[in-house]
């Protein structure tokens, strides 16, 4: 071998002693020659050193260097496989945990405050879920909205399917099946409220911060109750009020024919009321009627006309071949010119039980129904008695009656020492309204009818369910110490039913008062046939009316003699009277309410309601 002697070989990777390796551009180093493999230097970077170098052997290819971490550029010829290292020389685990898909780092809700925690508790109690689902827990969250909105789904079905149906309500196990959902309902909102604010985690809150949100928890559960609270006692008023003024059948009235569900009336076309005005107090003996009023309602239209009988007709006739027409035939006390008047006959029953038979407090009633129905040839199907005084305190309940006041009133004594109700549009207090009502001063018995009939009308307009819901607590603590009344528990679906009719027909009122009416001596013949005259255009369309002697039509439409025999009509009494025209003693002359149309007129012609 020519040259010199070889010194030792220089380890693979490394330049040998005393050459240089010239540098090659980048990429020059990637390139393989076909047929003459050179060895790859390796990958400096961090980390390499002697130790990470590749011998390769002498005569043979050099094999492939292991790239270390954060080594630069893999080869373009072969690509970059799916485990390459990032170009940024960075760990790959810890960029994939800092960096979401979007190359931004990931957000966390920030932790609840105290006034945060308290406020989505009090929307759960509005909007239950909403908590759980501002805590995360999306499952309940949803669950809760879905019961929520399918409870206001059937309360809205509930509420078009009863609509007016207000009968419904008012019945004995309605009432108690509504206590009970009441009860219900307040001790599932208090859960839901009580759950809402612990899965908010207070616990997570400071010490003071916890007492504070946990008071305003506690305050919430007890608020949400408050509204099931009063539905139930206002249920239960409903149901005491009921249950004490409207007795079963049985007791009202034993003789009366069952109620039946399907025809609560009986087949009757029409039903009559006896409203009766007491006015009993601590300084008086007895009972007096000072405002008689019947109330005849067609069922079928709820058109209504009210009969208003002056409490000094004289001398009224007894049905005969009862008792009280025995001991009076010829009128009660007609032996006395100036005695024997309309009101006092439901105390003379009460004291009088050889003459009208029955149960204390059931004598007066059961004589007076009679008696009316007898002098306007109706038979009368129920009462109910309201105490003057009691009626005050109703009028209060629902926040006074708006009427017209066509003049001063004075009342209070014999000279109206105690008040003056002033003209105009008024709205009247209980009292005010008693006296408006009940005053004489300066006026007689009748014009103070024609008053009573516009509070009755007044009343009967202003007492809405939306105002009798409003006031109902104060309406039937009311209700329980003024009224009095022999309609069945059984009757009061139906009633309240009828009493809806009532409120959206035509009310008409007629009153037997001079000139017209002379309740010194009464013309009852002319009674009885203005009575069938306002029946019988209170269900037919608006007309002229007949004159005031006119003699009444029966229902079909063919004449009649008179009264007596006249066919009765529906919900009229099947006895025929015989009625006798009594001799007109004097005159009468007109009276300061204008009673000169002896034909029926609406409450908003009189009263101008």
């Amino acid at each position: 071998m020519s040259g010199g002697p070889q010194g030792p070989a220089a380890p693979t990777g490394q330049p040998a002693p005393g050459r240089s390796t010239p540098q090659q551009p980048s990429g020059a180093q990637d390139k393989l020659v076909a047929g003459s493999p050179t060895p790859q230097a390796s990958s400096t970077g961090p980390g390499t050193g002697p130790a990470a170098a590749v011998t390769a052997p002498a005569g043979g290819p050099a094999p492939a260097a292991s790239p270390a971490p954060g080594a630069g550029s893999p080869s373009p010829a072969s690509g970059p496989g799916p485990d390459a290292p990032q170009a940024s020389g960075g760990t790959p685990g810890k960029e994939a945990a800092g960096k979401g898909a979007s190359g931004k780092g990931m957000r966390f809700a920030r932790p609840l405050t105290t006034a945060s925690i308290v406020g989505w508790t009090a929307l759960s109690a509005i909007l239950p879920g909403a908590a759980h689902l501002r805590s995360g827990r999306r499952r309940i969250g949803y669950a809760l909205l879905g019961v929520f909105a399918a409870l206001l789904v059937a309360a809205l079905v509930a509420g078009l399917t009863l609509r007016g149906n207000f009968g419904f309500l008012a019945r004995d196990s309605t009432l108690t099946g509504l206590v009970a959902l009441t009860g219900v309902g307040a001790l599932a909102w208090f859960l839901l409220v009580l759950f809402s604010y612990v899965t908010l985690g207070p616990n997570r809150l400071k010490g003071r911060d916890q007492i504070i949100s946990g008071v305003a928890a506690g305050v919430l559960c007890v608020s949400v109750m408050a509204p099931f609270g009063y539905a139930a006692s206002s249920v239960l008023a409903i149901k005491d009020t009921a249950n004490v003024i409207f007795q079963e059948q049985e007791k009202a009235n034993p003789t009366a024919a069952p109620i039946k569900a399907e025809d609560p009336w009986n087949g009757s076309s029409r039903v009559n009321f006896l409203l009766v005005g007491g006015d009993a107090a601590g300084n008086r003996t007895g009972l007096r009627t000072d405002s008689m009023t019947v109330a005849s309602i067609d069922i079928k239209s709820g058109n209504t006309v009210l009969f208003s009988l002056p409490r000094n007709l004289q001398h009224v006739r007894f049905r005969p071949g009862t008792p009280l027409a025995k001991r009076f035939p010829n009128g009660y006390m007609a032996d006395l010119p100036n005695g024997g008047l309309l009101n006092e006959i439901w105390q003379y029953a009460e004291e009088n039980p050889d003459l009208v038979h029955g149960k204390d407090g059931q004598r007066g009633p059961k004589a007076l129904m009679d008696t009316i129905g007898y002098t306007l040839n109706l038979k009368i199907d129920y009462y109910a008695l309201i105490n003057m005084y009691g009626f005050a305190h109703l009028v209060d309940a629902i926040g006074g009656l708006k009427i017209r006041v066509d003049h001063d009133i004075r009342w209070g004594g014999h000279f109206g020492t105690a008040g003056t109700i002033k003209a105009g549009y008024r709205t009247l207090s209980g009292e005010e309204a008693l006296w408006y009502g009940r005053s004489r001063v300066d006026s007689d018995d009748f014009s103070r009818m024609g008053r009573q009939r516009c509070v009755i009308g007044a009343f009967a307009q202003q007492a809405t369910p939306q105002v009798v819901l409003t006031n109902f607590i104060k309406i039937a603590q009311a209700a329980k110490k003024l009224a009095t009344t022999n309609i069945p528990r059984e009757l009061l679906d139906p009633l309240i039913e009828l009493a809806m009719k009532v409120k959206g027909a035509k009310i008409t009122s007629l009153q037997f008062v001079p000139p017209e009416f002379y309740s010194g001596a009464p013309d009852w013949a002319k009674i009885r046939t203005a009575t069938a005259r306002a029946l019988r255009q209170s269900v037919q369309p608006a007309r002229r009316p007949q004159a005031a002697g006119a003699t009444a039509s029966p229902a079909d439409g063919t004449p009649s003699a008179g009264p007596s025999g006249a066919t009765p009509e529906p919900g009229v009494s099947g006895t025929t009277p015989r009625p006798t025209r009594s001799a007109v003693a004097a005159r009468p002359s007109q009276t300061p309410t204008r009673n000169g149309n002896a034909s029926a007129q609406s409450l908003s012609e009189t009263c101008g309601l």
